[in-house]
């Protein structure tokens, strides 16, 4: 028998929140997933959306703040003044064994900042990156980091985020030994900014040499080229956006492009199942959740923008992620060491 799952959920963060955030958990009651739970935030706005969720009832204990950190609020001011926000008590929830797993919509800044100080990251470990699974051609996932957690990132914390890639790619892939890629501008060995050198002379020098597969391009992520693109979040937020705006526009063109006149319609009709098939591969609602990986217990992150169905699919991921142990198999990973020994 598994245990139940207790969630905490920052009810607070997001563009459209608590409504999103509260809907979701309710699509998740009502496909009888065994969790619990743990709202923060404003009462007086979450109760009268919880009043509509008939499966949520039984399924969460509501804790009240009416203190809620802000989407262009400073991480070093979130931090400080922040203490009795929606987004740290849900963070202290995981840091007191009250919750298996936290999830927050929010200001992202805010939340790697808390989560670090809070839950500390591993050892090892410097600056903790998020860290997604991409579709690709091969329909296995490109595991992708660091999504936006660190803007700038030196050598050896590029270093760091490919043991973390590593290891998240053998926790949740089941890859023996993943390929690993640096994001560049190409593939020559000169291009690229200094740090971007120095990080793929560490890897061509280090027990993960065996596994790096060189510089790879944007145009590599989908492809599956490697299973492991690593690169800073400035860089890796933008290639993520571009690659979601760009499904939404497929995915729009399609579907117009179907509704034209009648005879296209019928087309629709007749290729329907396919379509909805491929058209699910690249929806970003369905791939939405993140993970804060390199902290001692379990952080997922949503997209800002994410409707209802999105944040239920952040819930998935954070189920998937305690049901399989993955922050433990990576703490194993990241123990062996041998990932550090330079040949």
């Amino acid at each position: 028998m598994t245990k139940k799952i207790t969630i905490a959920l920052d009810c607070m963060g997001g563009d459209r929140a608590p409504q999103i955030v509260i809907e979701g958990a309710d699509r998740i009651a009502q496909s009888n997933f065994d969790v619990h739970f743990l709202f923060f935030g404003d009462s007086k706005k979450i109760t009268p959306i919880t009043n509509h969720c008939r499966y949520l009832k039984g399924r969460y204990d509501l804790i009240h703040t009416d203190e809620f950190i802000s989407s262009d609020e400073k991480p070093s001011i979130a931090l400080r003044r922040g203490t009795n926000s929606s987004m740290r008590l849900a963070i202290d929830a995981v840091k007191d064994g009250k919750a298996d797993v936290i999830i927050s919509a929010g200001n992202t800044g805010a939340l790697m900042a808390i989560a670090k100080v809070i839950l500390r990251p591993l050892p090892s470990i410097d600056r903790p990156a998020i860290v997604t699974s991409i579709p690709n051609k091969k329909k296995q996932g490109t595991v992708f980091l660091d999504m936006g957690a660190n803007v700038e990132c030196s050598a050896e914390v590029l270093f760091q985020f490919a043991i973390m890639g590593s290891a998240f790619a053998r926790a949740v892939r089941k890859i023996d030994k993943p390929t690993i890629g640096v994001l560049n501008v190409g593939s020559e060995e000169l291009k690229g900014h200094e740090d971007v050198r120095n990080v793929a002379e560490m890897l061509r020098n280090s027990a993960l040499k065996d596994q790096f597969y060189g510089y790879v391009e944007g145009d590599d992520i989908a492809a599956g080229t490697v299973d492991v693109v690593v690169t800073d979040g400035f860089t890796g937020n933008i290639a993520l956006k571009s690659i979601e705006g760009m499904a939404k526009m497929v995915s729009g063109l399609v579907k117009e492009g179907f509704s034209a006149s009648i005879w296209s319609k019928l087309g629709y009709l007749l290729a329907s199942a396919s379509l909805s098939k491929s058209i699910k591969a690249v929806d970003p609602r369905l791939h939405n959740g993140a993970m804060l990986v390199g902290l001692s217990g379990v952080v997922v992150k949503s997209h800002g923008s994410a409707d209802a169905l999105s944040f239920s699919n952040a819930i998935k991921v954070a189920i998937s992620l305690v049901e399989n142990k993955v922050n433990e198999q990576i703490i194993l990973e990241l123990k062996k060491g041998n990932h550090h020994a330079q040949q």
